[in-house]
């Protein structure tokens, strides 16, 4: 398997508060490929796991935007501004439970920011045209 190459890359400190509202420290790894401009690819590792998601980039601009009582996102992931706007909360749901994860909103706006200089939001498509004529092109010839 070839590694991907990541054009932006930005690793993050984030804490993720238990139900108890305990906090457990967590490193974020955020990614982005030009080849893949919708997609923010996001690892996160604790003491005794890891977990790789993939988040939508227009998402998470509009969760830096976004309140408590209004987050971006209705599914499996939500991004609001904390009341204290130095910090942005990123909420996970899944199979295999639900977290809530507190970050310094900085780190993530220069990411975004880096990935709206490559690639301009609204202009992903353009971006895509050659590997879906190809995605196609294997398609009617498989």
């Amino acid at each position: 398997m070839t590694q991907q190459s990541f054009d932006v890359v930005e690793v993050v400190t984030m804490q993720l508060i238990s139900s108890d509202a305990s906090v457990i420290p967590v490193t974020a790894e955020i990614s982005f490929r030009i080849a893949d401009p919708y997609t923010v690819r996001a690892v996160f590792t604790g003491p005794h796991t890891m977990s790789t998601w993939l988040l939508g980039r227009e998402l998470l601009v509009q969760g830096m935007l976004a309140r408590s009582d209004a987050p971006a996102g209705t599914g499996d992931v939500q991004v609001w501004r904390d009341e204290d706007p130095d910090y942005a909360l990123l909420s996970l749901s899944g199979v295999e439970g639900s977290a809530l994860l507190a970050t310094p909103a900085e780190p993530f706006e220069r990411f975004l920011a880096a990935t709206q200089a490559l690639v301009p939001l609204g202009s992903e498509s353009d971006r895509m045209e050659s590997e879906i004529s190809a995605l196609i092109a294997a398609l009617l010839t498989a």
